[in-house]
Order: structure tokens, then C-alpha cells, then sequence
């Protein structure tokens, strides 16, 4: 995880001399962008702040050693489920709940239930039925 919280630090120090720049070159006259770019850089340094301090506890990836070869990250990457129709469900609810915050809120209260029932539903798809664990 190294490289990912050099990255995001990196990214910091982008977004500080963005905010400056910007900052300057607006003359005080317009501070969205200043807070946008500034909140930014505050996000990326939580970001390298728990990637660094996660990445001290867990053992090194084979990503984190030069000598690395591809071969060394082969193997499984997880449980990925190939039958679940619940993304599907999440994926349209909360399309609709927030195409209601756009529209209109009528659509946003009738779509909420919607979007609990099938978050609900993919995280606990393999607690109940005949995939259960």
C-alpha cells in the first residue's frame, strides 16, 4: 500500500499549490473553487493518512516489492457471486431515488423503500436460502 498513500500524498500537495494558484488568480473574488480544491486535498490526505497507517499493520503485497514478478499475485481475489440479480435492483432504485432529488421528491419517497429492500437484500443474499453460508 505504499505507493497507493504516495500517490494520494502526492495528490495533496497537487491540490494545496491548485488552491493558491487558484486563489491568486481570482483575487479573492471567488472562493468556491478555493473550498472545492482545499476540501479536496483535505480528502486525499484522510486518504494516504488510512491507506499509510492500514498498510503498517497488514503484510507487504507483492505489489511493494521491487523485485516483484507478475506470477506472485496470482491466485483468487475474492468471492465474486455470478448468479445475484440484487446490483441490478440496487443499481435501478438508486437510479430513480435520485433522479427524484432531480425531478421531484414524490419519486424519491416512493423509490426509498426500494432501495432499502434490495440493499438489504445483496448484503444479506447469503445469510438465508439455498446459497447460504
Amino acid at each position: 500500500m505504499r505507493v497507493e498513500t504516495k500517490l494520494f500524498y502526492y495528490l495533496v500537495a497537487f491540490f494545496v499549490i491548485a488552491a493558491a494558484i487558484y486563489t491568486y488568480f481570482v483575487d479573492f473574488e471567488e472562493m468556491v473553487g478555493v473550498v472545492a480544491l482545499t476540501l479536496t486535498a483535505i480528502m486525499c490526505a484522510m486518504l494516504a493518512w488510512y491507506l499509510g497507517k492500514t498498510g503498517r499493520k497488514l503484510d507487504a503485497r507483492p505489489d511493494d516489492d521491487p523485485e516483484g514478478e507478475i506470477s506472485d499475485q496470482a491466485g483468487p481475489y475474492g468471492h465474486f457471486s455470478p448468479h445475484s440479480w440484487w446490483p441490478l435492483a440496487v443499481g435501478a432504485s438508486g437510479a430513480l431515488f435520485f433522479l427524484g432529488v432531480a425531478i421531484g421528491w414524490w419519486l424519491t419517497i416512493i423509490a426509498a423503500p426500494f432501495l432499502a429492500i434490495s440493499v438489504v437484500g445483496w448484503v444479506f443474499e447469503y445469510f438465508r436460502g439455498e446459497y447460504a453460508v
